[in-house]
């Protein structure tokens, strides 16, 4: 979609990166707050046994990774929503999850600002 903006001259290079950034940290957060809010619950749903084998290796990823988790998540399209989540259930500390997704969502508006700009264009 951004692509799509910035190369119709929909929308500029400076207004969709601060956008994106921004969005994507507030999307996570809400996704961090409402997985600490649910907790232990959060096995209890229907939805969640019938994807248990999803939200096991989430969660294994986030043990076992910790806070490279938040990074390698944001870049995968498939559990980008759930491991904020995720993190908020394990009761990752709150300064530490904030730090750990403001660099996860910096270093994806990076890489966005490479794809919009063309790899060709930088060198």
């Amino acid at each position: 979609m951004s692509a799509t903006l910035y190369n119709n001259g929909l929308a500029s290079f400076q207004l969709l990166l601060p956008l994106a950034f921004f969005g994507a940290l507030l999307g996570d957060h809400a996704g961090y707050y409402c997985g600490r809010f649910l907790g232990p619950k959060f096995h209890q749903f229907a939805l969640v046994r019938k994807y248990q084998s999803n939200v096991t290796r989430a969660e294994e990823m986030i043990r076992r990774y910790g806070s490279a988790a938040i990074l390698i998540g944001r870049f995968i399209p498939a559990i980008r929503s759930v491991i904020p989540a995720m993190v908020g259930i394990s009761g990752m500390r709150r300064l530490r999850y904030s730090l750990n997704d403001t660099l996860a969502c910096l270093s994806w508006v990076l890489a966005l600002a490479v794809l919009l700009i063309g790899i060709d264009e930088l060198f």
